[in-house]
């Protein structure tokens, strides 16, 4: 199961971010993100009723893997594990996240920035380095950290959207994290979910076309 829930994040290159969104929306735009393609959701744990959330939504898809993001502490990642949580992602490097992700077998994406905070990151177990936050180097500086550290699977998440998407990828990274690129929160509070549906489908879209290159 933890090998599988790995190469579902690699090969299907788009995590989708849902930030703050209420657990009565949550189903609708999770429902138009996976329309759109996207077979990795990532709710955020500082989401409001975030376990509630992550426990509906696990259950209601096959071939969809659920997870959760701005995950701080041991505690917090324990908590959304136990609620179905099948990935964690944080945007720092937490030594107590990491390890609680490996002990349950849950891939863990850790947050950083520079070459040593990936290899400290890498070194303590954690499946994805997440490259956070991207748009302050850009694709540049993912194809910068990949040059040296190739061993490490790279996951820039922050300002990626389907306008650069295929420029990540092109510069090395193993997939993308996207946020309200895809979940954009007018289209949230306007219930326009074909949007959503059209932003993810988009953003896939630009990954295959960049990976087939």
């Amino acid at each position: 199961m933890y090998s599988q829930r790995f190469d579902q994040i690699r090969e299907g290159g788009v995590v989708a971010i849902l930030r703050g969104v209420d657990s009565e929306s949550a189903i609708h735009v999770a429902d138009a993100v996976v329309d759109g393609g996207v077979t990795a959701l990532e709710v955020t744990a500082d989401t409001s009723n975030v376990t509630e959330t992550i426990d509906a939504l696990s259950d209601r898809y096959d071939g969809v893997i659920v997870g959760a993001g701005t995950v701080l502490d041991a505690e917090t990642a324990r908590a959304v594990q136990l609620a179905g949580a099948e990935f964690l992602v944080t945007p720092t490097v937490d030594g107590g996240v990491i390890e609680t992700g490996n002990r349950y077998g849950t891939p863990v994406a850790t947050g950083a920035f520079t070459p040593t905070e990936a290899v400290t990151a890498y070194e303590s177990g954690a499946d994805f380095v997440k490259v956070f936050p991207a748009k302050t180097g850009g694709p540049a500086h993912v194809a910068a950290l990949g040059g040296p550290l190739p061993q490490i699977p790279l996951v820039p998440t922050g300002g990626v959207g389907p306008e650069n998407a295929s420029e990540y990828i092109e510069a090395g990274a193993t997939a993308v994290g996207v946020g309200s690129a895809i979940v954009d929160d007018n289209a949230v509070a306007n219930e326009e979910y074909e949007t959503i549906t059209e932003n993810a489908r988009r953003t896939v879209d630009a990954v295959a076309t960049a990976r087939d290159r």
